[in-house]
């Protein structure tokens, strides 16, 4: 089993923002880096949603300009997917 290879981060932060943070990890019993590494987790998660999000609502802005054209696979795609729809909403009455 490999394990995961880690790295040291050093950086400097204000006296009272650092025993703040210490309380924080006595209350919910965690080691202060361990907390630190959660952030960090989070953040980067974030970022990957937020650039998954972006390219999501690319791609959804470009099919919906795609789809104007009567010609196009993307409106023929709608076209069937409003015909399935209707269908559905005829059964379920």
């Amino acid at each position: 089993m490999s394990q995961t290879k880690t790295e040291t981060v050093t950086f400097r932060i204000e006296a009272a923002l650092k025993d703040e943070f210490a309380e924080i990890a006595e209350e919910e019993a965690k080691p202060v880096g361990e907390l630190l590494r959660e952030l960090i987790r989070e953040r980067v998660k974030q970022r990957r949603r937020r650039a998954f999000e972006a390219e999501a609502r690319r791609q959804s802005l470009e099919c919906a300009a795609a789809a104007k054209d009567p010609n196009s696979d993307e409106a023929q795609v709608m076209r069937e997917l409003e015909a399935n729809f209707e269908e559905f909403a005829r059964e379920w009455k």
